[in-house]
């Protein structure tokens, strides 16, 4: 039985699951007559004991969930085997005056900009549930103490959270309480197997692919294959007669067919004859898109991210002077789950089933695609089948189910296709670089620029940017985040944009600037005759965190001592997300394959909630940036995508991956992100060692565009 069938036929025997998205991860407590009580907006104790701690953020595999608990159950002293938790509702959060705030996922921030708010709901919410207890013994609060769900008083005194919920409720929020130092942490900074997974496990967790509604219709999108094109006709004569199909709905861009079930209504879009006025773009390719980028490496920057010094003085008079271009192409985000959205319209409003990063944007996305106030929508979130950003601000989905929705009466499910997913997908961004240094006597760089060209998403999203607006994603890494000191340095770049359209991707433009960067470092330390290692252990001398992990990734790889026959190894260093990431890729090449063999990740996030979690994000990240770097392309010819599926987007099989050693380095002073950095180092380390194999850089990727056969 699939996870699907099981699903369904949970919900018929067991009756309650005919909707089965109320509350999508909480557990009701064994005694439903009893009212759990909300201690604060985080925190609500059911009589049992059960602890039901609401989380803001988006659970999409990256352990969110879990790590997010741990930051109030450790501050509460609440038993970790009772604790339970449930998404934050976006109606909710919008008729509490946001008080969960923007319910946002992404950038790697989950953690670092929750966790203040979310120690100290902890720390509140037992201040008073022992402020309560001490009240009913009549002593002094300070003469209490909470571990594992009970309050202890003196003389042996005890109470259970559960029986003390309802009076804590009646204490006055406590003002400023005092938060655990990180020493004295219990639960956190320990390895937690992951809250979510045992529900996915059994088949009980519902994504939006899995939704199941009363009378619902289901609908299959064709979207115009040229970028930015139009719906000029439909012949709905093409599929008159097909079994099953209720409603043909054309909308910009694309036309929809709602059917009885998805099969039918994914037949028919295949069938229907669609004319498409491809608005003058049908002559956009990738040929066409790199030269226009190309020519920003030679235009004037439109973009000065940071300038140090006088580089242009040093490399007119520079002896020894190195220069290099690079080239990345659009990258598809491939999730798991493709896109969907179940959406019902009704005079009342709007009802919504999905999984989203931003809960927020979707009932706004949602209320707009209606007509109606945001106060008319109700978002039912759901676990993610994957995001790296696809799910975050573009919500195409959410608008195009709504739009769908608006012209029939039922619930509609709308799923894209494998083929919708890759080939309209919102793409991370091409990109060119043009790398110039000079070295001094000691083969060290006294001159560095950097020229960046290509398409910004940020500029794609935001319709008010202008070029005189640093957009400081573009240059992200290369900037205050930069692990190395060059006495002249500057970094600039011109936006190009094109007709592909763009958003974030798992390590925003730190993926394509790590590449640019630490493959040409490598070059400057061959130049030099220096070990590349070295080289960066020079170049990183006053950054104590970046050596740190640099010294971590290079120690548990045995740098120093030879590599055994026939691997090669490459390295490379990154600071991103607010941490701090050092890589080590050992590889062999055969008859012109290469293999990668291990991967060694050295990460410093600063405090360490569940190190469990984090390694799982580092072997995630890892195999997610080795997916890129070998086979990721969307090319684009007559204006549209040519990749539309996994025969042609290809992925990293189970039996290509690595494997992936974990080196935490915890510095313990600073709240750094660790979904991202991890893949930002992979590409360039990869490269780094094909180079130390082979001889031949790799400048432009994806790597299976090379020929690595010995000459």
């Amino acid at each position: 039985m699939n996870r699907r069938s099981f699903i369904v036929g949970a919900s018929v025997a067991g009756g309650g699951l005919a909707l089965g998205f109320a509350v999508p991860f909480a557990r009701k407590s064994a005694h439903a007559a009893a009212t759990p009580q909300e201690i604060n907006c985080w925190v609500v104790i059911a009589p049992d004991d059960t602890v039901t701690i609401r989380i803001a953020h988006a659970e999409m595999g990256q352990g969110a969930m879990t790590g997010l608990a741990m930051l109030v159950a450790e501050e509460l002293e609440c038993d970790w085997a009772k604790v339970r938790t449930e998404q934050v509702s976006p109606s909710d959060n919008l008729r509490r005056d946001r008080v969960w705030g923007d319910l946002s996922t992404g950038a790697s921030r989950s953690i670092a900009v929750s966790q203040v708010e979310l120690r100290r709901a902890g720390a509140t919410a037992r201040q008073m549930l022992v402020s309560a207890a001490a009240a009913q013994w009549q002593v002094s609060a300070t003469e209490c103490t909470a571990k594992d769900s009970i309050v202890h008083g003196p003389g042996g005194r005890t109470v259970s959270f559960g029986a003390i919920a309802e009076a804590a409720t009646k204490i006055e929020l406590p003002g400023d309480v005092p938060l655990k130092d990180v020493g004295s942490w219990k639960l956190a900074g320990t390895p937690q197997r992951r809250l979510d997974v045992p529900n996915k496990v059994n088949g009980q967790t519902l994504y939006g692919i899995d939704v199941r509604l009363p009378d619902m219709l289901y609908a299959a999108v064709v979207q115009c294959p040229v970028f930015r094109g139009t719906v000029k006709s439909v012949d709905e004569s093409s599929i008159a007669g097909l079994k099953g199909v209720r409603r043909v709905v054309q909308l910009p861009g694309l036309v929809a067919v709602v059917a009885d079930n998805w099969w039918q209504a994914k037949r028919a879009a295949d069938a229907l004859r669609i004319e498409w006025d491809a608005g003058g773009n049908e002559n956009v390719s990738s040929a066409s898109i790199a030269q226009g980028v190309r020519g920003g490496l030679d235009a004037p920057a439109t973009q000065v991210g940071r300038t140090d010094g006088d580089p242009a003085a040093v490399l007119a008079k520079a002896s020894r002077r190195f220069e290099a271009e690079y080239m990345v192409p659009f990258l598809a985000h491939a999730t798991m789950e493709p896109q969907n959205c179940t959406a019902h319209v009704t005079a009342d409003g709007v009802e919504i089933w999905a999984g989203t990063q931003d809960t927020m944007t979707t009932l706004a996305t949602a209320a707009a695609a209606a007509g109606v106030s945001n106060d008319k929508v109700k978002v039912h979130p759901l676990m993610l089948g994957g995001g790296f950003g696809r799910r975050n601000v573009v919500q195409d989905f959410v608008r195009q189910a709504v739009s769908i929705a608006k012209e029939v009466s039922q619930p509609v499910k709308m799923v894209w296709s494998r083929e919708q997913d890759i080939a309209h997908d919102i793409y991370r961004p091409c990109g060119m670089a043009r790398l110039v240094a000079s070295l001094d006597s000691s083969g060290m760089p006294d001159a560095l620029t950097i020229r960046l060209a290509g398409p910004s998403f940020v500029a794609s999203l935001v319709p008010q940017f202008g070029q005189q607006i640093v957009d400081w994603s573009f240059v992200s890494g290369l900037t205050d985040e930069l692990p190395y000191q060059f006495p002249n340095y500057r970094v600039d770049a011109a936006i190009c944009q094109t007709t592909v359209p763009l958003g974030a991707w798992r390590g925003i433009n730190y993926t394509q600037n790590a590449f640019y960067r630490e493959s040409f470092i490598d070059e400057l330390a061959h130049a030099a005759d220096i070990d590349p290692y070295q080289y960066r252990r020079r170049l990183a001398r006053n950054s104590p965190k970046n050596l740190a992990v640099l010294d971590a990734v290079a120690q548990k790889a045995n740098w120093d001592q030879p590599s055994p026959p026939g691997i090669h190894r490459g390295i490379a260093l990154v600071a991103a997300c607010d941490s701090y990431c050092a890589q080590v890729v050992e590889i062999s090449i055969d008859k012109g394959n290469v293999r990668v063999h291990r991967v060694i990740s050295a990460l410093d996030c600063g405090h360490v909630i569940n190190p469990l979690s984090v390694e799982m994000q580092m072997q995630g990240g890892v195999v997610y940036a080795l997916t890129a770097a070998l086979y990721g392309e969307i090319t684009i010819k007559g204006g549209a995508a040519e990749q539309a599926n996994f025969d042609t987007y290809e992925m990293v099989r189970m039996a290509e991956a690595p494997e992936v050693v974990s080196v935490l380095v915890p510095s313990g002073d600073f709240w750094g992100g660790v979904g991202e950095p991890p893949v930002t180092p992979v590409a360039p380390a990869l490269c780094n060692a094909i180079f130390a194999a082979t001889g031949k850089r790799i400048r432009e990727l994806p790597i299976k565009n090379h020929d690595l056969r010995a000459t």
